[in-house]
């Protein structure tokens, strides 16, 4: 399924349940995009909202991000949580039990070389090094993102271990075979997320492979901003927004937690 934004309706606050595995996106979901990726940090409240709703979900809660799960850790301050990082390439389960999948470091090297070698040709564009995954960042000079537009697929193309993930105003290049849909349904295979009915928040193309999988196990995905077209089935407006949804959920699990007592 696609959709455009004006057919896409907001998602109820009921749409979450005791029954439900959550999986949240980081940059452009939970956090406002920064200029330096470095530079974001959790809105006021929102470490609450998220400690309530893991607790009432049974732990069943993830972030799956494209950072690696150390920036996850450094700025949301949940080594306990479970994680993917880096599109899924690294994963921690509940247990807090780390695996990664293989790269070639000698490819990654020299593919790494090739990236910095472009961001000094264009003054501003940053490197983001994941330790397995690598991404030039244009945010700061959109202008740049035509050029890079060009010049990543032949980047990639040299490179057949690894595949290009075009982001908002970010070419990454990651291991080949790997991403978030990947990841969420290895979550959803385990404890605490096995037998729930999924949600997926994400605002990036990274994020449909997501939707994808989470469509087809009956769950609910859901579109932050107004990228078009996408297979999510929601949509909120952005990052502040997901926060007060969030906010009316966790009331709404805490009041039904109330009623049964």
């Amino acid at each position: 399924m696609t959709a455009d934004r004006d057919t896409l309706p907001r998602p109820p606050v009921d749409l979450i349940d005791s029954r439900t595995a959550l999986f949240l996106d980081a940059d452009g979901t939970l956090l406002a995009f920064a200029d330096d990726p470095a530079a974001v940090a959790p809105a006021d409240g929102l470490m609450d909202t998220l400690d309530a709703l893991r607790r009432d979900l049974g732990g069943a809660v993830a972030l799956v991000s494209g950072r690696a799960i150390a920036g996850l850790d450094a700025i949301f301050h949940r080594p306990d949580w479970a994680a993917a990082g880096q599109h899924g390439l690294e994963r921690r389960d509940d247990k807090g039990q780390l695996v990664t999948v293989p790269v070639d470091e000698e490819a990654l090297a020299r593919l790494r070389a090739t990236v910095h070698a472009v961001a000094a040709e264009l003054p501003g564009v940053r490197v983001e090094d994941k330790s397995w995954s690598v991404a030039l960042h244009c945010r700061e000079h959109p202008r740049y993102e035509a050029e890079l537009a060009r010049r990543t697929p032949e980047i990639a193309a040299a490179f057949p271990g690894f595949e290009l993930q075009p982001g908002s105003y970010v070419f990454e290049f990651k291991p080949r075979g790997m991403d978030k849909g990947v990841a969420v349904a290895a979550f959803l295979a385990e404890a605490p997320f096995a037998g729930r009915r999924p949600v997926y928040l994400g605002d990036d193309l990274t994020d449909e492979h997501a939707f994808a999988v989470v469509n087809e196990r009956g769950g609910a995905s859901i579109r932050i901003g107004t990228r078009t077209p996408s297979q999510a089935a929601f949509t909120l407006s952005s990052p502040s927004d997901v926060q007060n949804w969030l906010d009316s959920v966790k009331a709404t699990l805490t009041q039904g937690a109330v009623r049964a007592q």
